[in-house]
C-alpha cells in the first residue's frame, strides 16, 4: 500500500529492518485527508470558505503596535504554510510539540493494543498523551550515577540502551520510543551514538522520536537532525518556544523523511497553524532575528554558569550540587536534609515559600525518578537569578 500524496519516486532510506507501512495504522494509510478551501486556490474573490467578507471587528487601540491586525484574519490560514517550510527540508508544523506528540501516537500506535517506550525522568506529556489515546507506556528509567549526596559528586543521567533493547525484545508491540535530548527535567544531552544504536537495532521495527526542545542550548553538533538523511525511522522535534523565546506562539516542528511527513500532513487538522503564528514565525526565522536569538542563547548560557556557581555557594545551607548535564536553559538542584541526603519535605517547603512568600516561582521535581528533593530553576535574567539565589538563601537560613 502506498502513502496518499507521496510520489512513488521518493527514495527510501535505511535501516533495512524498517518498513514505515508496517508501522502506520491501517486506518491512517487509508485516510483521505480533509480538503481545505485554500488547498486549491488562495487568490481572487474568495467566496468558497464561508468566511466573513467584511473583515475582523477588532477596534484598534492606537497605543501599541497593532500591525498584526493588518493581516487577513477574516480568511482561513494557509493550510500548507509553505513560506515557513521552504526554510527547512522535510518539515511538519504543529501547534507546539505537544500536537506532534499526540499525532505521532494516533498515526502509529493502535489504542489498547500497541505501546510506546519512555525513559523517565522525562517530559510528562508523553505519558499524558498515551493515556488519552489508551496507549500503555513501557518505562526504561535513565541511569543516574554519582547522585547528589554520594561523595559530593553531581548526578549524571544516561540512556540505558541495553534495557531498551531488552524491552523491545520482550514486547514487539512497542511502536514509538521517545528520547528527550537535552532531557526535561534532567538537562542531559543524549549522544548521537546512543540514538544511532537504537535506530540500528534490528528487533525494533518502530520509530524513534528525539525531542530537542532545548537543543539550541547545547553544543552546535549535538542535534539528531544530522541523522535524518540516513534513517527513515527517526523523527526529530524542535520548537520556537525556548531558544526563540516564542512560547506564546505555540509552534513546534517535526523533521523526518518524506513518507512520515506526508502521513502527518494527511492526518493533521485542516488549519492547525494560525495566520498570526505563521507571521511571527517567519519574522523569527529572518536572518536578523536568528542572529538575535543566538546572542540571547550566549547570554543565557553565561548566566547558567553564574547561577550554578551561586547555587554551589549555598552548599552549607543544604543546596546540593546540580544534577544532570546542564545542557538546557534550566538547572536542577537537590535540597538536602541534615543527613546530607535529598529531602523532599525540605524541598517542598522551599518551593512553596519561594512562590507564596517571596515572589519567586521554581518547579518542584522531587517526585520524578532520580530527582529526589530536586527543584528545577529556569535561567532568568541576571537580576532574576540574583533575586532567586538571595531568596533561597533567606528561606533556607530561616529553617
Amino acid at each position: 500500500m502506498s502513502i496518499l500524496g507521496l510520489a512513488a519516486s521518493v527514495p527510501t532510506v535505511g535501516p533495512s529492518h524498517f518498513d514505515i507501512i508496517k508501522v502506520l495504522r491501517p486506518n491512517i494509510l487509508a485516510l483521505h485527508p480533509y480538503r481545505c478551501a485554500r488547498d486549491d486556490y488562495q487568490d481572487g474573490i474568495l467566496l468558497d470558505a464561508n468566511e466573513n467578507a467584511l473583515g475582523h471587528s477588532i477596534t484598534r487601540s492606537g497605543s501599541s503596535d497593532d500591525s498584526i491586525f493588518d493581516l487577513d484574519l477574516h480568511r482561513y490560514p494557509d493550510p500548507a504554510q509553505n513560506a515557513i517550510k521552504e526554510r527547512v527540508d522535510h518539515i511538519f508544523l504543529g501547534v507546539g510539540s505537544d500536537e506532534i506528540i499526540d499525532l505521532l501516537m494516533r498515526v502509529c500506535v493502535a489504542p489498547g493494543k500497541d505501546k510506546i517506550l519512555i525513559t523517565p525522568p522525562t517530559y510528562g506529556m508523553y505519558s499524558v498523551c498515551a493515556q488519552i489515546n489508551d496507549i500503555a507506556a513501557v518505562k526504561c528509567p535513565l541511569e543516574l550515577t554519582g547522585a547528589a549526596g554520594e561523595g559530593g559528586e553531581s548526578g549524571r543521567f544516561s540512556v540505558r540502551v541495553s534495557e531498551i533493547k531488552k524491552a523491545v525484545d520482550a514486547d514487539p508491540s512497542i511502536k514509538l520510543i521517545f528520547l528527550c535530548s537535552p532531557g526535561n527535567p534532567t538537562g542531559t544531552l543524549i549522544p548521537l551514538s546512543t540514538v544511532r544504536a537504537i535506530l540500528d537495532y534490528p528487533n525494533f521495527k518502530g520509530i524513534v522520536v528525539v525531542d530537542e526542545a532545548y537543543i539550541d542550548f547545547a553544543s552546535d553538533d549535538a542535534s539528531a537532525v544530522s541523522l535524518i538523511k540516513e534513517y527513515g525511522n527517526l523523527v526529530v522535534m524542535q520548537t520556537l518556544s525556548k531558544s526563540f523565546g516564542l512560547a506564546g506562539v505555540r509552534l513546534g516542528v517535526a523533521l523526518a523523511r518524506p513518507p512520515l511527513i506526508q502521513v502527518l500532513t494527511n492526518t493533521k487538522a485542516p488549519y492547525n497553524i494560525s495566520t498570526p503564528t505563521a507571521h511571527i514565525a517567519l519574522s523569527a526565522l529572518a536572518p536578523a532575528s536568528v542572529s538575535a536569538m543566538r546572542s540571547n542563547i550566549a547570554t543565557l548560557i553565561a548566566s547558567r554558569k553564574t547561577l550554578l556557581s551561586d547555587l554551589a555557594a549555598l552548599a552549607s545551607l543544604g543546596v546540593g550540587q546540580a544534577i544532570g548535564g546542564n545542557d538546557a536553559n534550566f538547572v536542577v538542584v537537590p535540597i538536602l536534609g541534615a543527613d546530607g541526603q535529598p529531602d523532599n519535605t525540605r524541598a517542598q517547603h522551599l518551593y512553596r515559600s519561594l512562590a507564596e512568600e517571596n515572589g519567586v516561582v521554581v518547579r518542584y521535581r522531587g517526585s520524578e525518578p532520580g530527582c529526589g528533593g530536586c527543584l528545577r530553576i529556569t535561567v532568568g535574567t541576571e537580576e532574576e537569578n540574583r533575586t532567586a539565589v538571595t531568596k533561597i538563601r533567606e528561606v533556607l537560613s530561616a529553617v
